[in-house]
Protein backbone atom coordinates (compact mmCIF):
# COMPACT_ATOMS: atom_id res chain seq x y z
CA UNK A 1 0.00 0.00 0.00
CA UNK A 2 1.35 3.42 -0.89
CA UNK A 3 2.06 5.78 1.94
CA UNK A 4 0.14 8.94 2.63
CA UNK A 5 1.82 12.30 2.10
CA UNK A 6 3.06 14.01 5.24
CA UNK A 7 1.36 17.20 6.35
CA UNK A 8 4.62 19.12 5.66
CA UNK A 9 4.22 18.57 1.91
CA UNK A 10 0.86 20.35 1.76
CA UNK A 11 0.81 23.41 -0.44
CA UNK A 12 -1.00 26.62 0.40
CA UNK A 13 -4.18 25.51 -1.37
CA UNK A 14 -4.26 22.27 0.60
CA UNK A 15 -3.64 24.15 3.86
CA UNK A 16 -6.57 26.40 2.97
CA UNK A 17 -8.69 23.33 2.29
CA UNK A 18 -7.76 21.88 5.67
CA UNK A 19 -8.70 25.17 7.30
CA UNK A 20 -12.05 24.93 5.51
CA UNK A 21 -12.63 21.57 7.20
CA UNK A 22 -12.37 23.26 10.57
CA UNK A 23 -14.11 26.58 9.87
CA UNK A 24 -16.67 26.10 7.10
CA UNK A 25 -19.76 23.92 6.89
CA UNK A 26 -19.14 20.39 5.62
CA UNK A 27 -20.56 21.15 2.18
CA UNK A 28 -17.92 23.87 1.62
CA UNK A 29 -14.88 21.70 2.38
CA UNK A 30 -13.52 21.36 -1.17
CA UNK A 31 -14.98 21.61 -4.63
CA UNK A 32 -14.56 18.80 -7.15
CA UNK A 33 -12.35 21.12 -9.21
CA UNK A 34 -10.05 21.78 -6.23
CA UNK A 35 -9.97 18.08 -5.46
CA UNK A 36 -8.95 17.14 -9.00
CA UNK A 37 -6.30 19.89 -9.06
CA UNK A 38 -4.47 18.49 -6.03
CA UNK A 39 -1.13 16.79 -6.74
CA UNK A 40 -0.84 13.01 -6.56
CA UNK A 41 1.50 13.34 -3.57
CA UNK A 42 -1.46 14.60 -1.53
CA UNK A 43 -3.66 11.61 -2.34
CA UNK A 44 -6.13 10.88 0.46
CA UNK A 45 -4.92 13.68 2.71
CA UNK A 46 -7.23 15.09 5.38
CA UNK A 47 -8.98 17.50 3.00
CA UNK A 48 -9.74 14.78 0.46
CA UNK A 49 -10.93 12.38 3.14
CA UNK A 50 -13.19 15.11 4.56
CA UNK A 51 -14.63 15.73 1.07
CA UNK A 52 -15.45 12.06 0.50
CA UNK A 53 -16.74 11.56 4.04
CA UNK A 54 -19.12 14.48 3.51
CA UNK A 55 -20.25 13.12 0.14
CA UNK A 56 -20.84 9.63 1.55
CA UNK A 57 -22.75 11.02 4.54
CA UNK A 58 -25.01 12.97 2.15
CA UNK A 59 -25.71 9.79 0.18
CA UNK A 60 -26.38 7.90 3.42
CA UNK A 61 -28.87 10.55 4.63
CA UNK A 62 -30.68 10.51 1.29
CA UNK A 63 -30.95 6.71 1.25
CA UNK A 64 -32.25 6.59 4.82
CA UNK A 65 -34.79 9.31 4.04
CA UNK A 66 -36.00 7.39 0.97
CA UNK A 67 -36.40 4.23 3.05
CA UNK A 68 -38.53 6.10 5.58
CA UNK A 69 -40.70 7.60 2.85
CA UNK A 70 -41.29 4.16 1.33
CA UNK A 71 -42.37 2.73 4.67
CA UNK A 72 -44.83 5.59 5.15
CA UNK A 73 -46.11 5.27 1.58
CA UNK A 74 -46.76 1.55 1.95
CA UNK A 75 -48.60 2.07 5.25
CA UNK A 76 -50.88 4.69 3.73
CA UNK A 77 -52.11 2.48 0.88
CA UNK A 78 -55.90 2.79 0.61
CA UNK A 79 -58.16 -0.18 -0.08
CA UNK A 80 -59.20 -0.14 -3.75
CA UNK A 81 -62.12 -2.37 -4.74
CA UNK A 82 -61.37 -2.39 -8.48
CA UNK A 83 -59.02 -5.32 -9.32
CA UNK A 84 -57.30 -3.41 -12.16
CA UNK A 85 -56.56 -0.42 -9.92
CA UNK A 86 -55.40 -2.73 -7.14
CA UNK A 87 -53.06 -4.52 -9.58
CA UNK A 88 -51.61 -1.19 -10.69
CA UNK A 89 -50.99 -0.15 -7.09
CA UNK A 90 -49.38 -3.51 -6.29
CA UNK A 91 -47.11 -3.20 -9.33
CA UNK A 92 -46.05 0.29 -8.20
CA UNK A 93 -45.33 -1.07 -4.72
CA UNK A 94 -43.28 -3.93 -6.15
CA UNK A 95 -41.22 -1.47 -8.22
CA UNK A 96 -40.71 0.77 -5.20
CA UNK A 97 -39.62 -2.19 -3.07
CA UNK A 98 -37.12 -3.34 -5.74
CA UNK A 99 -35.71 0.18 -5.86
CA UNK A 100 -35.41 0.30 -2.06
CA UNK A 101 -33.70 -3.10 -2.08
CA UNK A 102 -31.05 -1.74 -4.46
CA UNK A 103 -30.73 1.33 -2.24
CA UNK A 104 -30.37 -0.91 0.84
CA UNK A 105 -27.42 -2.65 -0.82
CA UNK A 106 -25.93 0.74 -1.74
CA UNK A 107 -26.43 1.93 1.86
CA UNK A 108 -24.37 -1.02 3.08
CA UNK A 109 -21.56 -0.09 0.66
CA UNK A 110 -21.75 3.56 1.76
CA UNK A 111 -21.47 2.55 5.40
CA UNK A 112 -18.50 0.29 4.58
CA UNK A 113 -16.84 3.19 2.75
CA UNK A 114 -17.38 5.47 5.76
CA UNK A 115 -15.81 2.80 7.99
CA UNK A 116 -12.84 2.54 5.63
CA UNK A 117 -12.34 6.32 5.91
CA UNK A 118 -12.19 5.95 9.68
CA UNK A 119 -9.74 3.04 9.40
CA UNK A 120 -7.50 4.85 6.90
CA UNK A 121 -8.10 2.38 4.06
CA UNK A 122 -10.40 4.54 1.91
CA UNK A 123 -9.17 5.30 -1.58
CA UNK A 124 -6.81 2.34 -1.79
CA UNK A 125 -7.53 -0.73 -3.92
CA UNK A 126 -8.35 -3.68 -1.69
CA UNK A 127 -6.83 -6.07 -4.24
CA UNK A 128 -3.58 -4.31 -5.21
CA UNK A 129 -3.07 -1.61 -2.57
CA UNK A 130 -2.69 1.00 -5.32
CA UNK A 131 -4.62 4.30 -5.29
CA UNK A 132 -8.13 3.97 -6.70
CA UNK A 133 -7.92 7.53 -8.01
CA UNK A 134 -9.81 10.71 -7.22
CA UNK A 135 -11.68 10.78 -10.54
CA UNK A 136 -12.98 7.22 -10.03
CA UNK A 137 -14.00 7.97 -6.44
CA UNK A 138 -15.84 11.09 -7.59
CA UNK A 139 -17.78 8.96 -10.06
CA UNK A 140 -18.29 6.09 -7.59
CA UNK A 141 -17.50 7.01 -3.97
CA UNK A 142 -18.06 3.42 -2.81
CA UNK A 143 -15.42 1.94 -5.15
CA UNK A 144 -13.07 -0.49 -3.43
CA UNK A 145 -11.05 -1.50 -6.49
CA UNK A 146 -8.93 0.48 -8.92
CA UNK A 147 -10.24 0.62 -12.47
CA UNK A 148 -7.75 -2.01 -13.64
CA UNK A 149 -8.56 -4.38 -10.76
CA UNK A 150 -12.29 -3.93 -11.40
CA UNK A 151 -11.81 -4.72 -15.10
CA UNK A 152 -9.85 -7.88 -14.20
CA UNK A 153 -12.60 -8.95 -11.77
CA UNK A 154 -15.31 -8.40 -14.39
CA UNK A 155 -13.32 -10.35 -16.98
CA UNK A 156 -12.89 -13.26 -14.55
CA UNK A 157 -16.62 -13.20 -13.81
CA UNK A 158 -17.41 -13.19 -17.51
CA UNK A 159 -15.00 -16.03 -18.31
CA UNK A 160 -15.46 -18.24 -15.25
CA UNK A 161 -18.78 -17.16 -13.83
CA UNK A 162 -17.23 -16.29 -10.45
Amino acid sequence: MATKASSKTLKVTQEDALENVMTKPAEAVLSEKELLAMPEADYMNEAQLAFFKNRLQEIERELLQNAGETTEHLRETPFVPDPADRATIEEEHALELRTRDRERKLLKKVQQALASIDSGEYGWCEETGEPIGVARLLARPTATLSLEAQQRRELRQKLYGD
